[in-house]
């Protein structure tokens, strides 16, 4: 579900399309807004590019709007966008990328844990080839047991599972070209799940070390509760990265052994039959037990095999209508 935003401040039409363009979700960080504000300016101003600051309010509670409504009015580099209630990480970061417009794009969190004199370190290795860089938080600065060992516990579970083997794929630290946060669709907690959907799209990915500061005000949003998440969410990228592709392929493997097993079973219940052990027809037994099972199995191995199909037919459709309305436009366009 979409998060409802009641508030966004655009920039000028009279300044020039950025170049750079920063995402910070933000959530009940009063004390933190306007050191991160501040900080962030210098580093990206000492960068001579064009640049726009994207602030996406989670819904917060405590001041926060009040002092991003004061840095939006001061800077036109600063866009803001507010939630009417809190929905998340993944809500706010997807909003962000939705609404930034620069042709690299950088994410970080706005607790100041994150650097931003790190950024122009992420862009230039970017410039160098990649789609993604990743940061890598190599001296944390966080508590072993509520941060470091559900960190810890995610990136081993995220790396054996998509094949994304990035050091931290929690560090909301990153650089993206635009095309890739934009061929994203992001739900859940699938923000921490960006490296390993950048692969199933393609893209080329490598991480950097960056540094990472201890919190300075404000509480920690995170917990040991998060690696539950990251195991229900994992079942979902899986599927994204290795199954959307060619589903068939995968109903199938699931149905053959449904298949073999129906058919095993059916023959073993008719070899029965066929000895003239009809007192186990006559009493329910063994036999047409077997047969049932195996002709339930066979059942349910043709509807795997319907489901994949349908699936394959729905993705091979949607690619051909994609297709034809990006040559449509195309055309039009001449």
């Amino acid at each position: 579900m979409s998060a409802p935003v009641d508030l966004t401040l655009q920039i000028a039409d009279s300044c020039p399309v950025p170049q750079l363009s920063v995402v910070v979700p933000i959530y009940n960080e009063r004390d933190n807004v306007q050191p991160l504000y501040e900080s962030l300016t210098w580093a990206l101003a000492a960068m001579d590019r064009h640049y726009e600051i994207v602030l996406v309010d989670d819904g917060s509670r405590d001041g926060t709007r009040d002092v991003l409504r004061s840095i939006a009015a001061s800077d036109e580099h600063v866009r803001l966008v507010m939630f009417r209630r809190n929905y998340g990480q993944t809500a706010a970061m997807a909003a962000g990328f939705r609404a930034c417009r620069g042709r690299i794009v950088v994410s970080m969190d706005g607790d100041l844990q994150n650097d931003p004199a790190d950024i122009h370190r992420l862009v230039a290795k970017l410039e160098e080839g990649y789609d993604v860089v990743c940061g890598w938080r190599k001296n944390r600065q966080d508590r072993v047991s509520t941060r470091l060992l559900p960190s810890l516990i995610a990136n081993f579970l995220i790396a054996r599972v998509t094949g994304a083997h990035i050091h931290d794929t929690g560090c909301s630290l990153k650089a993206y070209r635009s095309w890739v946060v934009r061929s994203l669709t992001l739900y859940s907690d699938m923000h921490r799940f960006l490296a390993a959907l950048g692969v199933g799209l393609g893209a080329r990915i490598t991480e950097l070390p960056v540094r990472h500061h201890a919190r300075r005000a404000g509480v920690s949003k995170y917990g040991l509760g998060r690696v539950f998440r990251v195991l229900a969410d994992l079942v979902g990228i899986k599927m994204l990265i290795q199954f959307a592709a060619h589903p068939i392929r995968w109903f199938t493997l699931l149905a053959i052994p449904l298949f073999v097993l129906g058919v095993f079973m059916m023959l073993l219940g008719f070899v029965q039959l066929s000895h003239g052990e009809w007192k186990w027809f006559h009493s329910g037994g063994f036999d047409m037990a077997a047969i049932g099972a195996g002709s339930v199995g066979l059942l349910f191995a043709g509807n795997v095999l319907m489901l994949g199909f349908l699936a394959e037919l729905q993705i091979r459709v949607s690619r051909f209508f994609r297709h034809r309305t990006a040559v449509t436009a195309k055309e039009a366009s001449l």
